[in-house]
């Protein structure tokens, strides 16, 4: 098998990765990938919206599949486009795609399907917005309709809050597009979790779970980030919770899309609320979580194309996957000044020395080469992964590898886990 995956983030170096396993595979490329995804794959030059360079790759270079690691070149319709030059792509239609593309129709879904979820309302006037949040009250949510790349929900303490969140969306330029459009819905309590499925149209198979960190700082404290770290299997979350949550939400949600006409087929990843009345919905994406991907893959025992393929193929109903027992962490190093302007260009030393820690595997997502020099390229730039017998022990083996990394621009939260930890 020829395959190519897209992207250049911690989640795709995992994905090339674990493809590279595979006793299937022939050639890997990533475009355009990392420093780390040169490692096992052949980097190219294309970025993930160049959705007519990547096609014409793809048919000269006879790839047998294609894998879109992050949302927007799903959103853009790269598997449409795909499809239409006769090439296999583990990835849903620029129309099923917009269950992450669009809180408005998600929440629609929602409705239709019967998935227990926040209650909303859609606005694409700011001033009737500001009336409802003023009625409703705090702490409500506002979220962009549109792909905002993780920068377009607010969980607003107060009105002002809310009110300020509307203006920034709707009236100002900070979102573009996205933003023109709000949802406003009710804010649940409880521990978030991410559930993860894979999806041929008609069969949802169980990718796992896992806990993500989205806040910049310990405890949850700070500004909103693309995540910090993650966590697999969340203890918040049972085995038998995870199933209802299945029966629920994504299996409904899979059938609803296909009685649309929009089959969904690739990476089903629905965030959950652990409520006091179980499971609900805050959102469906359309793709793996980064950094859950780089937990959830360290966990998988099964070889993971032809599971992929099945996807693309239909035929999801007769396949099973294998996991490991273990738990797993990942904590992210992120460049000094991220989430806002991170510092580029920073040397980055002692990654053999990271990489010899028992059990710990390190993924690339914002490096590259200079003159022989791993360099940070980005935000958030490295993740640092670990499995254990349980969650003590694979936190105690990812800090001591980032203890053994030389970078002093970079910084990471030092709580990954902390709920589980808490818990007990």
């Amino acid at each position: 098998m020829r395959v190519l995956v897209i992207g250049s983030g911690g989640r795709e170096h995992a994905l090339c990765r674990a493809l590279a396993a595979s006793p299937l595979l022939s050639k890997l490329w990533c475009a355009p990938g990392n420093a780390g995804t040169a490692s096992v794959a052949e980097n190219l030059p294309i970025g993930v919206l160049d959705i007519a360079d990547l096609v014409q790759f793809a048919r000269r270079n006879a790839v047998d599949l294609v894998l879109p690691g992050p949302e927007a070149p799903l959103v853009a319709g790269i598997a449409d486009a795909m499809a239409a030059a006769g090439i296999a792509c583990c990835g849903p239609s620029a129309a099923a795609a917009r269950i992450e593309g669009s809180k408005a129709f998600t929440k629609e879904i929602c409705d239709a399907a019967g998935i227990p979820t926040a209650l909303w309302e859609r606005f694409d006037d700011p001033d009737s917005a500001r009336e409802f949040v003023r009625r409703r009250g705090a702490p409500i949510v506002v979220k962009a309709d549109g792909l905002a790349a993780g920068k377009g929900v607010v969980v607003a303490a107060s009105v002002a809050e809310a009110e300020a969140a509307i203006t920034a969306f709707m009236e100002t330029d900070l979102l573009g597009e996205a933003g023109r459009a709000v949802v406003i819905e009710e804010c649940l309590v409880g521990e978030e979790v991410s559930l993860f499925a894979l999806c041929d149209g008609t069969t949802a198979l169980p990718l796992g779970a896992a806990q993500d960190h989205k806040r910049v700082g310990d405890g949850d404290t700070g500004p909103n980030t693309g995540g910090m770290g993650a966590c697999s299997p969340p203890p918040a979350l049972s085995p038998a919770l995870a199933e209802a949550a299945m029966e629920r939400i994504i299996r409904p949600a899979l059938a609803e899309l296909a009685r649309q006409g929009t089959p969904f087929r690739g990476i089903l990843f629905a965030g959950l609320m652990m409520t006091d009345e179980g499971p609900k919905l805050i959102e469906f994406n359309a793709r793996f979580g980064d950094p859950e991907c780089q937990a959830l893959l360290l966990r998988l025992r099964s070889d993971l194309l032809p599971a992929l393929l099945a996807a693309c193929d239909g035929e999801l109903a007769q396949f099973s996957l294998r996991w490991r027992d273990e738990v797993s962490i990942a904590v992210v190093l992120a460049a000094r000044g991220y989430p806002g302007d991170p510092l580029k260009g920073t040397e980055i030393r002692g990654l053999d020395r990271a990489a010899a820690v028992p059990g710990v595997t390190v993924f690339h997502a914002a490096t590259q080469l200079l003159d022989g020099r791993l360099v940070a390229s980005g935000g958030r730039v490295l993740t640092v992964c670990a499995t254990g017998a349980d969650l003590h022990a694979a936190r105690d083996a990812a800090y001591r590898a980032v203890a053994a990394i030389d970078w002093p621009e970079g910084f990471c939260r030092r709580d990954i886990g902390w709920r589980g930890l808490a818990a007990g």
